[in-house]
């Protein structure tokens, strides 16, 4: 994988989605979180095609610290099977790249 990722998870409204971007910025499991709504998703569930509004959540941090970001997401994420995913990020300006992985190092201590 990639050294850096953008964390895709989708959500059913914006309370959630400002909970989880809360919790993982201030955990500094990731750099940023940007909340894009409304987004329609089209999905099988349970044997039946669904259609429903969602919030869509991109997520900056390292792939070191993906694994501690789902747990956390899954914590805090009402449906039994999110979308928990990561996209590798091939490119970015070094100073950028450079600012995703100082925020995403956890402080000496914690």
């Amino acid at each position: 994988m990639a050294e850096f990722v953008e964390v895709h998870v989708t959500v059913p409204d914006r309370d959630t989605a400002e909970r989880i971007a809360d919790v993982v910025v201030g955990e500094r499991l990731a750099a940023a979180a940007q909340l894009v709504a409304p987004v329609t998703s089209v999905y099988w569930w349970r044997g039946e095609i669904n259609r429903g509004e969602e919030w869509l959540l991109f997520m900056m941090t390292t792939a070191e610290r993906f694994d501690e970001l789902a747990v956390a997401i899954r914590g805090l994420h009402p449906y039994e099977v999110p979308q928990i995913i990561a996209v590798p990020l091939v490119a970015g300006t070094a100073d950028y790249l450079e600012w995703i992985r100082r925020e995403t190092t956890p402080e000496p201590g914690v």
